[in-house]
């Protein structure tokens, strides 16, 4: 039997601080398999995109993720993640993946702007929607959080975003009219976007500064600028994959403009920050283990509780 898993059943069986760890651990680990990610495009507005495998040590289990996105569409990103067992392949669950990736991509860019920012909580969020919601919520559980500036192009979602953290984190909250603006109110930036031309530059740096930026995530999105990233301390998830579809290969940089990956410094590899003033950026594309560090203990809950709906595709 397969166990289908709506949106809301996966938001209601995220463990936070399990996934975290899970996360982590992932980041620190050697990951045997290379991460696959196919990308094409669709005949009118959208792509199609698959992530394979999700493995993880430890994990009996692998992903297989498939995605359509569709930037007017709500939510944007549609699809499923498949779960696999590693013994025979059978298919133990299929997940709804904009649900999956949301949390994945969220909770991962919690860790690392934790990791790579400096000590103060006051943070600005370019893009009110449902990836920096989770980001957000990931990090006020690593850190605490002093202030928050909201910028979005549309106004309405930018204060009702505004209202919803006010009272969720309990700190001052204010708007911000530009991503310029913004940014210069905060020392932690949070870039969560469709956008395909630039919203910082390196004008819009400040000595000390973290960056995470969220939307270069395909060929062809980009939200900080070429000059803005050769200015900074790069991070990644995955070099290859940032210079072939992300953030580094979408502003004309290569491999030598990261200084590595986020494993890297996680791992103590690598010093991402070598003075209190440099600005540190990270830049993911998103890679199909955090799929798996989701879907996996998700499935186990389910089991446990019950949730879902069995479905026989063999029958």
């Amino acid at each position: 039997m397969t166990v289908l898993l709506t949106r809301s059943d996966v938001d209601g069986l995220v463990d936070r601080d399990g996934v975290l760890l899970a996360l982590r651990a992932g980041f620190t680990a050697d990951e045997p398999v290379p991460p696959l990610r196919v990308r094409t495009p669709l005949p009118g507005p959208g792509t199609a995109t698959a992530l394979l495998p999700g493995v993880l040590p430890d994990v009996p289990a692998y992903t297989v993720k498939v995605n359509a996105k569709f930037p007017g569409a709500a939510p944007a990103l549609r699809g499923v993640v498949c779960l696999h067992s590693a013994a025979d392949g059978s298919l133990l669950a299929l997940l709804d993946s904009s649900s999956v990736t949301s949390w994945r991509t969220g909770l991962a860019s919690a860790i690392a702007t934790d990791t790579l920012a400096g000590p103060d909580g006051t943070v600005a969020v370019i893009g009110a929607g449902a990836q920096a919601r989770v980001v957000l919520a990931g990090l006020a559980v690593l850190r605490k959080l002093t202030r928050l500036i909201v910028c979005d192009v549309d106004s309405s979602r930018a204060m009702a975003f505004a209202l919803e953290h006010e009272a969720s984190l309990g700190v001052p909250v204010e708007m911000a009219p530009t991503p310029a603006k913004a940014a210069a109110l905060a020392s932690i930036v949070i870039t969560a976007t469709w956008t395909r031309e630039p919203l910082l530059s390196a004008g819009d740096l400040r000595p000390g500064m973290h960056v995470t930026t969220l939307g270069a995530d395909e060929p062809g999105k980009v939200e900080i600028a070429a000059d803005a990233l050769r200015a900074a301390r790069v991070v990644v998830d995955d070099v290859g994959l940032a210079v072939e579809m992300g953030a580094l290969g979408n502003a004309g940089l290569t491999h030598g403009d990261a200084v590595g990956t986020l494993g890297d410094v996680l791992r103590g590899d690598v010093n991402a920050r070598r003075s209190d003033g440099d600005v540190t950026v990270y830049a993911p594309v998103g890679l199909p283990w955090q799929d798996l560090a989701v879907a996996w203990p998700v499935f186990r809950k389910a089991e446990g509780t019950g949730a879902g709906k069995q479905f026989d595709f063999l029958a």
